[in-house]
This record gives C-alpha cells, sequence and structure tokens, in this order.
C-alpha cells in the first residue's frame, strides 16, 4: 500500500507538471466539442454562404450556421452525440451525412458539393439515426426539447427536468431525486467540472437553467472518468456565447399562484474566437419547498443565480474557458399546524412562545477554468481547475422553545442552530486521441474538500430528563438531581433547567486522487467501452479501489437494433454534509446521550463503499419515428448510504447500512418531431432492499435485522410528455402525465390501520387522510380538531378497528412486511400543462414571448412521502398557475 501512494502521488505531479507545460486547448467544454468544415464544388473552389445543419432528431439538438467566405464554418459547443449533418448551396445538390461526435477532439469534417440535378448523400436509411451504438444507457435531452417542459418547481428546476426526463428517477420532496433505487447517489459534470456533493436545494443551490444548453444524464454503464456518486450522472454542458457575432439574448417576468414572481435575463455575444454567456436570475415565492401540510405555512423563500461563461480562443490549437457562477437562497423551514404552537408556554417566562420560526440561508460560488491545446488533429489535451464552495446556516426560533417543548407527539424537545461549510477544490487534466477505431481518454482528478460543522443544541422539554433511564432502566434524574448517565451530559444543556447550549465544532478535510484510462472502441457492427479506474480516498477514514469497468454493445443495422450489456466496479463514498458530526460525534459523551441515550454507541466513522453493477438493455428504432431503449440493472453495495436525523432536529447526517441490493428497469420511448409533434415516455421500477446492522455513522450498533425496503423503493413510475406546434410562427402546447406508484412509507409503526390509531397525533391523521366507519355505517374522516380513536371506528372480532387511509396504503391485515409488503404512500397522477408563443407580434430581430403554465391541473392532494426518517412528510403543490412574459433580442 505505501508503494501505491507513492506511485499515485508520482502520477498526480507529472499530470500537474504536463499541463502546467503544454499551455491551452481548443475544446469548447468538458462536454462538448466544435465541428468545423470546409465546403468545396467539384473543381475544388470554396462555396461561401452555403447553408450547414446539424441535428439530432432524439435530444432535439438543432443548430444551423452558413460557410464564409473561404467556405469553412464552425458550429461550437455541440454534445458529444451522433447527428445528421446538410449541406445547402445555391446551385448545388443537397449534401447529407452522419457524423458522431464522441470526444473532445473538435471534429473536422471536408464536403464536396455537387451541381444541381445529382445528390449526395451518406445517411443511414430507416432508424439508423435514431439509435446509438453505445454500450452505456443514457438519455439526452437538448434545450429545444425541455425548454417547453412544463416544470413542478421553480427553484429547483434541474432537478425537476431531471426527474421528468429520466427514466428509473424516483421523485422525492424538495427537489431531490433519488436514481436507480439509491438515495441521492447523483452526480454532475458541468462542463467537465465534477460536482459529487448533494444539489436539493435544502443543502446546496443549483445552477440557473438558462444557463444549459443540453443534458446527457448516464444512468447505464459508468465511463472510468466518473466515480464517486454514478447511479445517475447529469452531463451538463452549458450556453455560449462564441459565433453569436452579434448581441442575442432575452428578458423574462413571471408571476403565478402562492405570489411566486421571478425574473431574469440572458445575454450571448462573441465572434469566431470568443464569446461570452451571461444569465441572471431571482424568484420570490411563499411556497419555497414541500411543506408538511397541502397549505403552506411559514414557507417564503427567494433565490438569486448569477452564472457567466467566458471562451477565448488565443490560436488555432488553443482555447480558453472559464465558468463563473454564484447563488444565493433563503427560505423559511415550513410549519405543520403542530408546530403553530396553540397554547405552548415558555417554561421559564410563563408566555406563549408563538410559532417556530426556522429559517435557512445557503450562499454558493463557483469558479472553473479550463485549458485545452490541440497537439494534432486526433490528440487534445486538456487541464482545469475548480473551487465550489457552499456555505450553509440554519437559524432557530427568536424564543428557542418555540422550536419545540416535547408536547407534541413525535415533536422536537430541542433547539438547533447551524453553520455548516463546504469547500471543493480541484485540479483534472486528460488527453484525448480518436483515430481509426480508438476513442481514448487518459485523464487524472484530484480534489480537496474542506468540511467545516458548527452547532449549538440545547434540550427545550423539560419533561426530557424526568423520563430519561440510565443503563439499566432505573430513572436518571431523581428529586432534581441528575445521578447517572446520560443524565448527568444532558442536565448542562437542559435549557429549561438554567442550562446552557452545547456547542459542537469539527473540522476536517477530505482528499480524492482519481486515474482512469478508458478507449471506446468502434469495429464494425460492434462497440466496446472498456476501462480502469483508480481511486485513492483520504478522509477521516483511508480506502483506496482498483475499478474495471467493460461495456459491450452489438448492432444489428438492418433491424436497427442495437444490444448491450455491461459491467462496472465503483468505489461509493460517503456523503460530505454533517459527515464529521456522523463519523466522529459518538466520541463525545454529550452527543452520544442525546442521540442514544443510555444505550452504548458504536464509534464506527463512515467508510466508502464498493459496488458491483451490472447492465443489459436493448435499443429499438422503429422507422424514423420511434425509437425505445430499455436497460435493466442489478446493483450490489458493500455499505449502503442512507441519512438520518439529530435528535428529532433538522440536522441531517449520513450513514451506512451493511449492504444494499437494488435492481429495476429503465425504459425510454422518444418520438422526434413529426409535423410538429414530439414526444417521449420515460418509465420505471425500483427494488431498493437494505440490509441491518447500521454500520457506520451515530446509532451503529452490532445487531442484526431484517432486510427492509428503503424510502425511496417504488413499484413503478412514469412521466409521458408531449408537445405540438403546427407551424415555427404558431402558438405551441406541451403537457405532462407523471404517475408515481407510491414510495414506501419508512415509519414501521405504520403496518396496520390500528397502529395509525394508535401512534399518529390528530395533524398527522389528517395529513394521510385517515378514515373510518362506526358500527351504524357512518364514515369518520379524522380532522384536526376531532381525531379517530378506537372507540370511534367498528370494532372487528379480532379485535382489530376497520378503517383505511386516503393517502397512503396499508397491506392486508397480517401482511405487513417491511421487506416484502410494507406501507406505502398512494399512487398519484399528476397533470401539467403549458401553452405559448415564442414571437405574439411575429417580429424579425425583436420579438415578444408569452407562456401559461399549469401545474396539477386536476389539484391532486397527494403525498410525496410520510414520516421519512430523513425529511419527514411534504405534500405535492396543489394546482398552480404561473405567466411569463419575455422579450427577445
Amino acid at each position: 500500500m505505501h508503494l501505491f501512494c507513492k506511485g499515485w502521488r508520482a502520477a498526480a505531479i507529472v499530470a500537474v507538471a504536463v499541463a502546467l507545460s503544454a499551455g491551452a486547448a481548443n475544446a469548447q467544454s468538458g462536454n462538448a466539442t466544435a465541428v468545423t468544415g470546409t465546403v468545396v464544388d467539384a473543381s475544388g473552389a470554396v462555396v461561401p454562404s452555403a447553408t450547414v445543419e446539424i441535428h439530432n432528431p432524439v435530444s432535439g439538438f438543432d443548430r444551423i450556421t452558413s460557410t464564409d467566405a473561404s467556405g469553412r464554418f464552425s458550429i461550437p459547443n455541440v454534445p458529444f452525440n451522433p447527428y445528421h449533418l446538410s449541406v445547402t448551396g445555391q446551385g448545388f445538390a443537397s449534401y447529407a451525412q452522419d457524423v458522431d461526435v464522441r470526444s473532445g477532439v473538435p471534429l473536422n469534417i471536408s464536403i464536396s458539393l455537387k451541381v444541381a440535378g445529382s445528390s449526395e448523400s451518406v445517411t443511414v436509411e430507416g432508424g439508423g439515426d435514431l439509435v446509438e451504438n453505445d454500450p452505456s444507457f443514457h438519455t439526452d435531452v437538448d434545450r429545444g426539447l425541455f425548454d417547453r417542459v412544463p416544470l413542478e418547481s421553480q427553484s429547483s428546476s434541474l432537478s425537476s427536468l431531471v426527474t421528468l426526463t429520466t427514466p428509473g428517477v424516483v421523485a422525492d420532496s424538495n427537489g431531490l431525486f433519488h436514481g436507480l433505487g439509491d438515495h441521492a447517489d447523483n452526480s454532475f459534470s458541468y462542463d467537465g467540472q465534477p460536482i459529487t456533493d448533494q444539489q436539493s436545494k435544502v443543502f446546496s443551490n443549483q445552477i440557473p437553467p438558462e444557463s444549459i444548453q443540453s443534458m446527457e444524464v448516464i444512468s447505464g454503464q459508468v465511463p472510468a472518468e466518473f466515480g464517486d456518486k454514478t447511479s445517475v450522472i447529469v452531463k451538463v454542458t452549458t450556453r455560449s456565447g462564441q459565433g453569436n457575432t452579434s448581441p442575442h439574448g432575452s428578458v423574462k417576468s413571471s408571476y403565478g399562484s402562492f405570489g411566486t414572481s421571478s425574473v431574469g435575463f440572458d445575454l450571448a455575444y462573441g465572434g469566431q474566437k470568443w464569446g461570452n454567456f451571461v444569465a441572471a436570475s431571482g424568484l420570490n415565492t411563499s411556497r419555497f419547498l414541500d411543506p408538511p401540510e397541502l397549505r403552506a405555512i411559514h414557507d417564503r423563500g427567494n433565490e438569486e443565480n448569477v452564472f457567466d461563461r467566458v471562451d477565448f480562443q488565443p490560436t488555432d490549437k488553443d482555447s480558453i474557458h472559464v465558468n463563473l457562477g454564484y447563488s444565493r437562497s433563503w427560505f423559511q423551514t415550513p410549519n405543520s399546524y403542530d408546530n403553530l404552537n396553540a397554547g405552548v408556554t415558555n417554561p421559564i417566562t410563563g408566555g406563549m412562545v408563538g410559532p417556530t420560526d426556522q429559517r435557512s440561508e445557503i450562499k454558493t460560488y463557483n469558479i472553473a477554468p479550463v485549458w485545452t491545446h490541440l497537439f494534432s488533429p486526433t490528440t487534445l489535451f486538456t487541464f482545469g481547475g475548480f473551487v465550489r464552495h457552499d456555505d450553509y446556516n440554519y437559524y432557530p426560533s427568536a424564543d428557542v422553545f418555540a422550536d419545540g417543548t416535547g408536547l407534541i407527539p413525535g415533536g422536537s424537545s430541542a433547539t438547533v442552530n447551524q453553520n455548516r461549510t463546504l469547500t471543493n477544490a480541484g485540479l483534472r487534466s486528460d488527453i484525448s486521441y480518436v483515430k481509426g477505431i480508438h476513442n481514448v481518454k487518459v485523464g487524472v482528478t484530484f480534489e480537496h474538500t474542506f468540511l467545516r460543522e458548527n452547532f449549538n443544541f440545547g434540550l427545550t422539554d423539560p419533561a426530557f430528563l424526568p423520563s430519561s433511564v440510565d443503563a439499566n432502566g432505573n430513572l436518571c434524574f431523581v428529586g432534581g438531581v441528575a445521578v447517572a448517565a446520560p443524565c448527568t451530559f444532558l442536565l448542562p444543556i437542559d435549557l429549561t433547567r438554567g442550562g446552557s447550549l452545547f456547542p459542537f465544532h469539527g473540522r476536517t478535510d477530505v482528499k480524492q486522487l482519481a486515474l482512469y484510462v478508458q478507449d471506446t472502441i468502434t469495429t464494425g457492427n460492434w462497440a466496446f467501452n472498456l476501462g480502469l479506474r483508480g481511486d485513492l480516498y483520504r478522509g477521516i477514514v483511508h480506502d483506496s479501489q482498483l475499478e474495471p469497468r467493460v461495456g459491450i454493445a452489438y448492432n444489428i443495422k438492418k433491424t436497427s437494433t442495437v444490444m448491450r450489456v455491461a459491467y462496472s466496479r465503483i468505489q461509493a463514498t460517503p456523503y460530505n454534509e454533517n459527515l464529521i458530526l456522523s463519523s466522529l460525534g459518538s466520541q463525545n459523551p454529550t452527543v452520544n446521550a442525546v442521540f442514544n441515550g443510555a444505550n452504548s454507541q458504536a464509534f464506527a466513522p463512515i467508510r466508502p463503499g464498493f459496488r458491483n453493477q451490472f447492465n443489459a438493455g436493448l435499443q429499438q428504432a422503429f422507422g424514423r419515428f420511434l425509437v425505445v431503449d430499455a436497460d435493466y440493472f442489478w446493483k450490489y453495495t458493500r455499505n449502503g448510504y442512507d441519512f438520518s436525523i439529530f435528535g428529532s432536529t433538522p440536522i441531517t447526517f449520513p450513514i451506512a447500512w451493511h449492504n444494499s441490493k437494488l435492481d429495476g428497469v429503465s425504459v425510454r420511448a422518444s418520438m422526434p418531431e413529426f409535423h410538429g409533434l414530439s414526444a417521449f415516455v420515460v418509465l420505471g421500477h425500483i427494488n431498493a432492499r437494505y440490509f441491518p446492522p447500521q454500520i457506520g455513522g451515530l446509532g451503529a450498533t452490532i445487531q442484526t435485522g431484517q432486510p427492509f425496503r428503503i424510502d425511496h423503493d417504488q413499484k413503478f413510475q412514469q412521466t409521458t410528455h408531449l408537445q405540438y406546434q403546427p407551424k415555427k410562427n404558431l402558438p405551441w402546447v406541451s403537457m405532462n402525465w407523471r404517475y408515481d406508484s407510491g414510495l414506501v412509507a419508512s415509519n414501521t409503526n405504520l403496518g396496520t390501520f390500528g397502529d395509525a390509531l394508535a401512534f399518529l397525533d390528530a395533524d398527522q391523521q389528517t395529513a394521510v387522510g385517515l378514515f373510518c366507519v362506526d358500527s351504524g355505517g357512518t364514515k369518520h374522516l379524522a380532522a384536526l380538531n376531532n381525531p379517530l380513536t378506537s372507540s370511534t371506528c367498528n370494532v372487528l372480532a379480532n379485535g382489530q378497528p376497520t378503517g383505511s387511509a386516503t393517502r397512503i396504503v396499508f397491506p392486508k391485515l397480517g401482511t405487513f412486511d417491511v421487506d416484502h409488503n410494507p406501507t406505502r404512500i398512494a399512487p398519484r397522477n399528476l397533470f401539467d400543462a403549458a401553452v405559448g408563443d415564442d414571437n405574439l407580434f411575429h417580429g424579425d430581430r425583436y420579438k415578444w414571448s408569452l407562456r401559461f403554465t399549469a401545474v396539477n391541473l386536476t389539484n391532486k392532494t397527494a403525498l410525496f412521502n410520510f414520516l421519512s426518517t430523513f425529511s419527514g412528510t411534504h405534500f405535492v403543490a396543489p394546482r398552480n398557475y404561473t405567466a411569463e412574459l419575455g422579450f427577445h433580442f
């Protein structure tokens, strides 16, 4: 191991030294490149003013340019994908060919046009241009397609977009999504910059959707260049100003339900050698997060985003690309009716405490410069750096006793405040080589993440200490005196008895080094993705892993069929958010007492895990207007990660179970535009089984237990999207239909209707729509002022009360099983629609647009989750409307 570590350090030093001596490079970004070429006639004379168009019918990507006086053309920022390229010129026959953009190495094409009356085409007949001979299952979406998708969350638009357009992704509350059964095991690549920390809006801020040009979402075989969080990899290509010789942009403003207002602008400007794209936006709403009640209470929030991309090409072989971003969000923690604290008094002053008033603020900045240098038409060198910083603050109520006094069943007995920062800095370098059947990429990535966690915690429930017991089961607080642990540690932080807040301060850093080599080999009808990655992890714990990646695809061109199989070995890394508290907190006796009472708690820092992942899939085109792509996955992970909460407070932290076994099916069907109509359908089925004991993080034990379905297991989900525009100068309409069969309701006490009567208070009963019928046949619904009891409902001969719920589904009596038949959220169908006109007054240089969006058209009352260990209870947004006016130039 000592020699292995030395080798890694040497490799990193060499990579940096080579990068510094190489200079700059000529790629557009880490996820895109330039398609260039020259158009000539049969005699070899250049053809100026020829029209060149590149198009992908599945993703919706489409760009048009013209050749200059020397017959040259350049289309920058083209994402990796197969494309159909066509050229037309006055007096010449049309020309078409298929081109495959698979590397950062710029693609240069020489095109010879024939005189009118003849034609030349090297296109693939039938559905050949719809299928990709790629061993990795993925989804491609360009701005031309997703710009008209009605999104269910304006404050986390990127997450909403991924959820709606990607198969195998389970929707959760607050912009969180679970890829292929894992808890938020997702990573993002912004123009090649790796981001593996959580991006939901309760942890960080996302880039504005105005800055996104296209997305490729990988949910199949994992290429060797990616690691850490790999269930879903979102490769984002941002918008560029290069090539825009006159300013282009837009100014938009919207207003809608919940008092939601937004304003934003974007501007692209540049030349053939440089460009600048900038976007800025702001949002204010009274429903920022998904609340625990149907009616949002104490749920205001706002966010501001600024993004700037600069491109500069000093020479034909060198280019510089810089991404800059800053985001800020401020939002209240939504209250339940219980949090209104009606009749709750301050145990010190005797006055009313008032409603809970907890708030958060997150500030994020990002800087990511990249140099690339083209050594030859086949070899491209890339060197980049990045710094991303999150500053998270959680603020308690002004009266700390409003945060919880223990009077609410299941409510908080404590108050907490927190400041947490995460700074991720790193360097990345790679060499791409494309020649013949090979597409090789060799690279190194070094990341250094600095973590700081500070929070203050205090007990606010006067009954907490008197009810606590020691290791022998005896009361440990007698006669106002703490006589044994854990009371001896809890009394100093009991604010009802003159105690003070307990401070927790933690700092650490995590160093990660990855080396990888991958080669995509295309020969005949075969395609092979071969890769090897090595990961070195140096954080609170140390680990390393060699990870082979193998994928094989075969294209049956006659039937437009692609079959594929793949294997990936992956080192999974712990979540960084509150990692110090989770891994080291049990060493502190006060933290141990708060979290685990008198029970002993194992010191178990969270270790990196390892995963074996298998994929098998089939892609089939039906003519030129339908392509279906299906993938089966099976994943075994040692150290299956999840989240828990600290003492019924908003502080969440990562934990690790012994292992997880996940499998399922993902399907996507796409219909390219046909007479103005386009559509796609994404489907998913996911089994997510986790196996005790908990082996990492606060609460780790040596006990075993029954496997269970975690609360991102879902039998079926689907999204159907349609959009139609009869002509380009006419209005358009689009629609979503989203169906979710229901996540697991993770509270294991809710196996029957009788359990709900016993354990749920009036507010919780109302949230799930609990109801029953009494012995006289009268139906009773739970209400805030009238909870159901066993005396209200008819009781069967076996002593079980009869009843059910409208928003959760209980298993049949006697069949509840946390692994095979858990209680689930009730199925839901949600319909969204949008209608708009992109050129209201049929202008040429200046255009006005108008859009009207309706989300949850049928006003379905439904839950995302209920009493989730990680996030609690959250309602789906009721029907809401948004009108947007835009000016484009």
